[in-house]
C-alpha cells in the first residue's frame, strides 16, 4: 500500500474518532483558520488556550463558531503550554498544537520529567510530502529537531517515522538512508553510518520496515538513476521514507520541496505519547490543516 495524495489523510482522520486537540496560546490568525477546517472537516473537537478576549474576537472574525471550542483562559503563553501538555497528559485531548508561542517552551513543557509527553528517549520531526515529481507521498526526517543525531538517535528517527507509517496502513515502508554518495567512506560518517543502519536492519535489530543505505537523494528516489548506478534495491527509486544525515540537510531538503517545488506537507513531531503539531510561521493554511489530519489520523 502507498498513499498517493495528502486528501487521503483526511479520509483516514475521518474514520477515527473525532480527536480532541489542545492548541497553546491559541490567540493565533493562521492556526484557527485551519482549526476551523479541522473542525468542519469534522476531524477535532478543540480546546484553545491563551487569551480569551483575543482568541474569541479571531475566532469570531473568521466564523469558527463558538460552540465548536473551548477556551481555558491564561495570559501567560508559558503556562498554557503548560495546560496543554497537561491535558494531553491527564487524558483529556489526544493532539497537541503550538499556536502563538516559540517552540522552545513548548517542547520544554513535552519534555518535562515528570509532567510531560516523552515516550521515547528521543523526538523527531516527521514531515510527509506530495509533490507531482514523484509517485507517492514521501516522508522526510529530520528537518527541525535533531541537530546531528549520532547512531543511537538515528535508530529512534528511522523507528518515530516508521510508527507513522504504520499507523497510516503503510506496513513495510521503504527507508533511504541519505548521504552524499552510495558507497561507504570512512571520511563522510553519514554513509558510514547508513551501511550500519542497514546492516541493523537485515540482522532485525530495526524492525518493520526495509532500511538501505547509503543512498544519494537522486538514487533514492529515481529507479533510472539507481540502475545506471549499479544500484539493484528495492528501496532505491521507491524510498517512502528518507532520512536525512542531520538537521542542516534535513531542513535544507525540506524547504527545498516547499518552496523550490511544489510540495506541500504534513508535519508532526513523534515520539511523545500523543502527536505534536508543530508547524511554522511560514507554513500555509493547508500545511497546517493537512498536519492536524495527519496527527488525527494517528
Amino acid at each position: 500500500m502507498s498513499l498517493k495524495s495528502l486528501e487521503e489523510l483526511i479520509v483516514l482522520a475521518k474514520e477515527k474518532p473525532k480527536r480532541r486537540i489542545a492548541v497553546a496560546s491559541a490567540a493565533d490568525l493562521p492556526v484557527l483558520e485551519a482549526i476551523k477546517k479541522a473542525c468542519y472537516l469534522n476531524l477535532v473537537e478543540p480546546f484553545l488556550i491563551g487569551n480569551m478576549e483575543e482568541i474569541t474576537v479571531l475566532a469570531e472574525s473568521i466564523g469558527l463558531k463558538r460552540d465548536h471550542y473551548q477556551i481555558i483562559d491564561e495570559k501567560d503563553p508559558i503556562t498554557a503550554c503548560s495546560i496543554a501538555v497537561a491535558l494531553i497528559k491527564d487524558g483529556k485531548a489526544d493532539i497537541l498544537m503550538k499556536g502563538m508561542v516559540p517552540t522552545a517552551p513548548l517542547l520544554k513543557a513535552v519534555l518535562h520529567k515528570e509532567k510531560g509527553l516523552r515516550n521515547r528517549d528521543t523526538l523527531s520531526h516527521f514531515a510527509l510530502f506530495q509533490t507531482s515529481f514523484y509517485h507517492k507521498l514521501i516522508g522526510i526526517s529530520d528537518a527541525a529537531m535533531n541537530i546531528s543525531p549520532n547512531l543511537d538517535e538515528k535508530v529512534c528517527i528511522i523507528e518515530n517515522a516508521v510508527y507513522v507509517m504504520n499507523q497510516l496502513g503503510i506496513k513495510n515502508p521503504k527507508v533511504a538512508i541519505l548521504a552524499p554518495l552510495e558507497t561507504v567512506n570512512d571520511k563522510i560518517s553519514s554513509s558510514v553510518d547508513a551501511a550500519t543502519l542497514t546492516r541493523m536492519n537485515k540482522e532485525n535489530q530495526i524492525l518493520n520496515c526495509l532500511v538501505y543505505g547509503p543512498l544519494a537523494l537522486d538514487n533514492a528516489v529515481s529507479i533510472v538513476a539507481a540502475r545506471h548506478k549499479g544500484i539493484f534495491s528495492d528501496v532505491a527509486g521507491d524510498a517512502d521514507i528518507l532520512i536525512t544525515p542531520d538537521l542542516n540537510s534535513g531542513n535544507i531538503l525540506y524547504k527545498s520541496m516547499t518552496f523550490l517545488s511544489d510540495g506541500i506537507a504534513a508535519a508532526i513531531i513523534t515520539g511523545s505519547t500523543a502527536p505534536i503539531v508543530l508547524t511554522s510561521r511560514a507554513d500555509s493554511e493547508m500545511n497546517k490543516l493537512y498536519s492536524i489530519a495527519l496527527a488525527a489520523a494517528l
